[in-house]
């Protein structure tokens, strides 16, 4: 299994940045999780927008769902009357309901044209064969699940975002890679955002990886101008094993077999 970090950025994309997504890569499948701003230039030098197999969304904040409408557009104008089949899209309730409004009146028959549109509910899977995918509801000021991707190649866990919450460490149970939101360092919460606090701190993010037994952390979702080494710092307290920083285009390889 193969991770590429298309952005890493909470909220809105620090310069040279994006913000949240993930291009993962098992058994000649090719699926997205996550499409904030910023990503689909990344996505698109990685991959052709024909080549994809599924795009999963955690929640329908921007910061990792706007994107989605740049995938819409690559699918639907670059590729009419091509024949290609509409793209499986997973996303939480509502969000076509925001997306295809950007398009204007024929927003909702561009996007049934190129999606084929599934709305989820936590607490269930997706499978995408050989790969299997687990959604779980995690606390945040949306509605959001984390996944879970099992294939040949390892495990690869990812909140979204996220409250802590016992199920976060249930989410990475013994995952080759886990990545874990990382919004805040040791600065108070409400200079950001009021209580109730529903993202992680670094320090957090190692403490839930380090209760689930993963392999390796990966810290992600930083709020635009935190400390990245910092953060790996602050990590390194509470999770013994290997941490590494979500940056642009980084190309993670997982060594093990998840299934």
């Amino acid at each position: 299994m193969r991770i590429r970090v298309l952005g890493s950025c909470a909220a809105w994309p620090a310069p040279g940045r994006a913000c949240t997504g993930f291009l993962i890569t098992d058994a000649a499948r090719q699926l997205v999780v996550d499409l904030g701003y910023g990503t689909a230039p990344r996505l698109f030098a990685a991959l052709p927008a024909d080549r994809l197999d599924a795009v999963v969304l955690t929640h329908a904040h921007p910061d990792h769902a706007l994107d989605l409408h740049a995938l819409l557009r690559a699918r639907y104008y670059g590729f009419r009357g091509t024949g290609l089949p509409r793209l499986p899209v997973y996303a939480p309730p509502g969000l076509a309901e925001v997306l295809a409004p950007l398009e204007g009146p024929d927003g909702a028959e561009l996007l049934a044209a190129a999606f084929d549109w599934h709305e989820y509910r936590p607490g269930t899977s997706i499978v995408l064969d050989p790969l299997r995918i687990d959604l779980v509801a995690l606390p945040h000021y949306v509605p959001n699940v984390g996944v879970r991707v099992t294939g040949p190649g390892g495990v690869f866990a990812y909140t979204g975002d996220t409250g802590p919450d016992p199920a976060v460490a249930r989410l990475g149970e013994r995952a080759d890679l886990f990545a874990v939101d990382a919004t805040f360092q040791d600065r108070p919460v409400s200079d950001v955002i009021p209580e109730p606090r529903f993202n992680l701190s670094a320090r957090e993010a190692a403490g839930f990886a380090a209760q689930a037994g993963a392999r390796r952390l990966l810290l992600t979702h930083f709020w635009p101008g935190a400390d990245r080494d910092r953060a790996a710092a602050e990590a390194a307290e509470h999770f013994a094993g290997p941490i590494l920083v979500a940056d642009e285009d980084r190309v993670i390889e997982l060594p093990g077999a998840g299934m």
